[in-house]
């Protein structure tokens, strides 16, 4: 059994770290894979694949369907439906989003769908603290906000359609902030978010301040909260490449994916 020295200095486990290359194959596959389709993947030769399929087998990890292709076995699932039972999204969130806000120097606001919309349910400041009159328990604005433009274009339209049509026809919101509305259009900037994978707002709803929203999916791939970086206008950069946007990005793809998320899953509209 051969040890092998880490790029970090770790020691590890050379035939454990072959084997991860054929697990993490099997579990990218969209399907059963052929011997040869599965040695192509690894980089691996078919008769030095074979010793390791054959002791994950009798694990369990690997199972051989009746055509003889292989796929994860139960003992996998097993392993699989544990992380997940661990796995927290809002706790996975709070415990790492202090890193990001100090990253972007922005304020992170993490929000659900709650009873009136989109409910804002943690607020992490950055060292450089940003005062955007933000609080744990507003409601974001579902017309005239990031966040709101990310749960519209995540959530089925039959949850988000009647609170945005509440929230236009209340005369105490509109007085506060007369956005100029066009419910079309609107819903075509849904379906450009949709399509980036992230919405931002400038100088909306409050002037001077801008921010950009994501969000965060479990392994069902179904939506469970957003996460919204904010700041003031001149401070935060918008574009799609900048490091608003980038860092948010890599940070609500990443934990989506530790969440069990795959892009390839279909989320019902």
């Amino acid at each position: 059994m051969a040890v092998m020295e880490k790029k970090n200095g770790s020691r590890g486990v050379q035939s454990i770290d072959t084997g991860g290359v054929v697990l993490g194959a099997l579990a990218m596959a969209k399907g059963p894979l052929k011997l040869r389709d599965l040695a192509e993947q690894t980089g691996m030769a078919a008769a030095q694949l074979h010793p390791y399929l054959v002791s994950f087998r009798k694990m369990g990890m690997v199972e051989q369907t009746e055509a003889g292709h292989y796929q994860l076995g139960s003992f996998a699932l097993h392993l699989g439906l544990t992380r997940l039972r661990n796995q927290n999204a809002y706790r996975e969130t709070v415990r790492r989003v202090g890193a990001l806000a100090d990253e972007l120097q922005l304020m992170i606001a993490v929000t659900v769908w709650g009873l009136h919309g989109p409910t804002i349910v943690y607020i992490q400041e950055s060292s450089a603290r940003i005062h955007a009159n933000v609080q744990v328990g507003n409601i974001f604005l579902m017309t005239a906000t990031a966040t709101g433009k990310v749960f519209a274009a995540w959530l089925p339209r039959a949850v988000t359609q009647p609170m945005i049509r509440q929230e236009r026809s209340d005369r105490t919101l509109l007085e506060r902030g007369p956005f100029e509305f066009d419910e079309e259009r609107y819903w075509q900037e849904v379906r450009d978010v949709a399509a980036k994978g992230h919405a931002v707002t400038r100088d909306l709803p409050i002037p001077g301040v801008s921010a950009v929203a994501a969000p965060v999916f479990d392994h069902t791939g179904q939506m469970q909260l957003a996460l919204t970086a904010i700041g003031p206008t001149g401070m935060i950069d918008l574009a799609d490449d900048g490091p608003a946007v980038g860092g948010l990005l890599s940070f609500t793809r990443k934990l989506s994916n530790e969440l069990g998320y795959r892009e390839d899953v279909t989320v019902g509209a």
